[in-house]
C-alpha cells in the first residue's frame, strides 16, 4: 500500500472515531429558564394576597409553584431576590408605543380594516423603556381620530426579540372605537360628517347596520350553497365590513375612547342593540358619575390617575375617579397612553391610594390582573399563580413608590431586563441587528 493511501486510511480513522465520540456525548443542557426559582421574594400574587420570604418555581416559562417553599430540582437555578419584592409584570391596557407616526389612518372616519399590526415598529426604544420600567405586556391601539378605528396589537415586552417573537401568542382581537371631541374635531375641521357628537353616533350606527346587511348576505350566500345551488353567487368580498362583521360576531372585543358620562350610556346602549362586546371605556374620566351602570354592564375602565383640564371632555376628572369607580364593581386600570408615563405606571397606580383610599392589593390590580383582563390575557398573566407565564418584576424598593425601580424584568421565565448588567441591562438585545 502507498503513501497516499495510508494517509487516506488514516484520515477516514480519525473522521469515525471522531463522530463516534461525539454521538456518545450526553445532549446540551436546556436553557436556563427551563427551570428556575426565584427564593426569598416578598411575593405580591395580587390574587391570593402576599407571601413574606416565598419562592417561586418556573418550568418552561411557566409558574409552576408558588409558596414559602416549593419543590424543584437541585439542578434549577437559583435566583436570590434578597428580601426584595416580587410582582407580576406590569400591564399597560392602552398604548401607542413603536406606531411611529401612523396610529391614525384618519381619512376616514370608520376604518376597522386596519391593522396595528402593518404599523408595529419592533425596534422602538419606547418597548425598551417601558420594560426598564416593569411593563411586560402592552396593548397598542390605533388612535382616537376615527369613531371606528382600527385593530390592535397585544406585544410582550421582548426587547432584543425578533417582531414576531414580541407578539402575545393567541391574545384576543381588540379594535378601537373612539367618541367625542377627537373625531368630531378631527372631520369638523374638513367639513365633513361628522362634525357633532350626534353626527359620530350615526356615522357608528350606520356602519354597524352596513354590517348587519353585509353578514346577512353573505348568510343567505352560505346557506344555498350548503342546500347544493351551484349557481350562488358569492357578495362582493370587503375588508372593512369582514372586521365589523367579526365585532358583531363577538369575535373582536370593543375597546372605546370615550370620556363623558352620556356618551358612555350611548355607547352601552348601541353595543347592547347591536350585541357586540363592549370591553372598555378608555379614559373614561366621568366614569365615576354613571359607575353602577358600567359596572352592571360588566364594562372595565381603563384611565387615567389624575390627568385633569387637558380639553373640555377632561373637566370634569377627579382623582377619585378609579377607586369611587371601583368602590361600584367596575374593573379599573390604569393605563399610560403616554411613552413616558408607561414606564412609571406603579407610581401612577399608588396614586389611588392617596385619592380615595385604594389597598395596596387593589392599587396593584390597577397595574396587573384588571387591565389582563381589558386586554383579555388575564388567564396568562397579571398574577403570580400556578399554571400563568412567568412574567415577573423583582424591584429595588417598595414597588408602589417613586423609590421602587425594577432590578430585574421577566417574561416566558427569561430576564429581559436586569439593571446590574453593565450598559442598558439589557442580556438579549445585540446591537446592529
Amino acid at each position: 500500500m502507498n503513501r497516499s493511501a495510508i494517509r487516506v486510511l488514516l484520515l477516514l480513522t480519525i473522521l469515525l472515531t471522531c463522530l463516534a465520540y461525539g454521538q456518545q456525548q450526553p445532549q446540551a443542557p436546556p436553557a436556563a429558564h427551563n427551570d428556575v426559582v426565584i427564593k426569598n421574594a416578598i411575593v405580591t400574587t395580587v390574587t391570593h394576597g402576599e407571601i413574606q420570604n416565598g419562592s417561586v418555581y418556573i418550568k418552561d416559562g411557566k409558574i409552576v409553584a408558588v409558596g414559602e417553599n416549593v419543590n424543584a430540582p437541585s439542578s434549577a437555578t437559583v435566583i436570590d431576590a434578597g428580601g426584595k419584592y416580587l410582582t407580576p409584570g406590569i400591564i399597560d391596557s392602552h398604548s401607542h408605543i413603536a406606531l411611529d407616526d401612523d396610529v391614525n389612518e384618519a381619512t376616514s372616519p370608520v376604518t376597522p380594516q386596519m391593522m396595528m399590526m402593518d404599523a408595529f415598529d419592533y425596534q422602538d426604544k419606547a418597548i425598551y423603556r417601558a420594560l426598564a420600567g416593569g411593563v411586560t405586556t402592552s396593548l397598542l391601539l390605533h388612535g382616537s381620530a376615527n369613531m371606528i378605528g382600527g385593530q390592535a396589537i397585544v406585544i410582550k415586552h421582548k426587547y432584543g426579540e425578533n417582531r414576531d417573537a414580541m407578539l402575545f401568542p393567541g391574545a384576543p382581537r381588540s379594535i378601537k372605537f373612539a367618541s367625542g371631541e377627537n373625531p368630531k374635531r378631527v372631520y369638523g375641521s374638513r367639513d365633513q360628517l361628522p362634525s357633532t357628537r350626534m353626527g359620530n353616533f350615526e356615522v357608528q350606527r350606520e356602519a354597524l347596520v352596513q354590517a348587519q346587511e353585509y353578514m346577512r348576505d353573505w348568510d343567505a350566500y352560505n346557506e344555498k350553497v350548503k342546500n347544493g345551488d351551484k349557481n350562488a353567487k358569492a357578495p362582493k368580498r370587503d375588508l372593512k365590513m369582514d372586521a365589523l362583521a367579526d365585532v358583531l360576531r363577538g369575535k373582536i372585543m370593543v375597546q372605546i375612547h370615550c370620556y363623558r358620562a352620556d356618551e358612555m350610556l350611548t355607547e352601552m346602549a348601541m353595543a347592547k342593540e347591536f350585541g357586540y362586546k363592549l370591553r372598555a371605556f378608555h379614559h373614561a374620566l366621568e366614569a365615576y358619575k354613571v359607575a353602577d351602570k358600567i359596572a352592571a354592564n360588566n364594562v372595565g375602565i381603563a384611565t387615567f390617575a389624575d390627568w385633569w383640564g387637558y380639553k373640555q371632555e377632561a373637566w370634569d376628572a377627579i382623582p377619585w375617579n378609579a377607586v369611587m369607580s371601583m368602590r361600584k364593581g367596575v374593573r379599573v386600570a390604569i393605563k399610560s397612553d403616554s411613552e413616558d408615563f408607561t414606564r412609571r405606571l406603579n407610581q401612577e397606580a399608588a396614586k389611588t391610594m392617596r385619592y380615595g383610599g385604594a389597598t395596596e392589593e387593589e392599587a396593584l390590580k390597577m397595574i396587573t390582573i384588571n387591565p389582563a383582563w381589558i386586554v383579555g390575557v388575564d388567564d396568562r398573566v397579571g398574577s403570580i399563580e400556578t399554571g400563568k407565564d412567568a412574567d415577573l418584576v423583582i424591584w429595588d424598593g417598595y414597588p408602589l413608590s417613586s423609590y421602587g425601580v425594577p432590578n430585574k424584568v421577566f417574561i416566558d421565565g427569561d430576564v429581559y431586563f436586569d439593571r446590574s448588567l453593565p450598559g442598558y441591562g439589557m442580556p438579549h438585545f445585540k446591537g446592529g441587528e
